[in-house]
């Protein structure tokens, strides 16, 4: 079995940082992708940003240059640093890899369950 749970939402001020984490648990032998997706309510489920396992990272047009995406292999840990965060950016922030439990099978995407994120003017 393999768990994703984010960490690190909050409440904050138009203007102000958050810093999301997100731990992948469990029988993982290695991890590819991993990445950050967000949903506001009523909308659709919209990439963050995205990570290799090499580190060459993606991000979507509205976060870019306001986020930046890392990672520690070791940990099966990924973040998300964002700052100058907006109302907009409100949204439940969703936590995703792409894991192999085993060196026999392929890799497998797993989410987590979310971390609510809330930008106030």
């Amino acid at each position: 079995q393999v768990q994703l749970v984010e960490s690190g939402g909050g409440s904050v001020q138009a203007g102000g940082s958050l810093r999301l984490s997100c731990v992948a648990s469990g029988s993982i032998v290695s991890s590819n992708d991993m990445g950050w997706y967000r949903q506001a309510p009523g909308k659709q489920r919209d990439l963050v940003a995205t990570i290799t396992r090499t580190g060459r990272t993606h991000y979507s047009d509205s976060m870019q240059g306001r986020s930046t995406i890392s990672r520690d292999n070791a940990k099966n840990t990924v973040y998300l640093q964002m700052t100058a965060l907006e109302p907009e950016d409100t949204a439940v922030y969703y936590c995703t890899a792409d894991v192999r439990r085993s060196p026999l099978r392929p890799y497998a995407n797993y989410w987590g369950q979310g971390t609510q994120v809330t930008v106030s003017s």
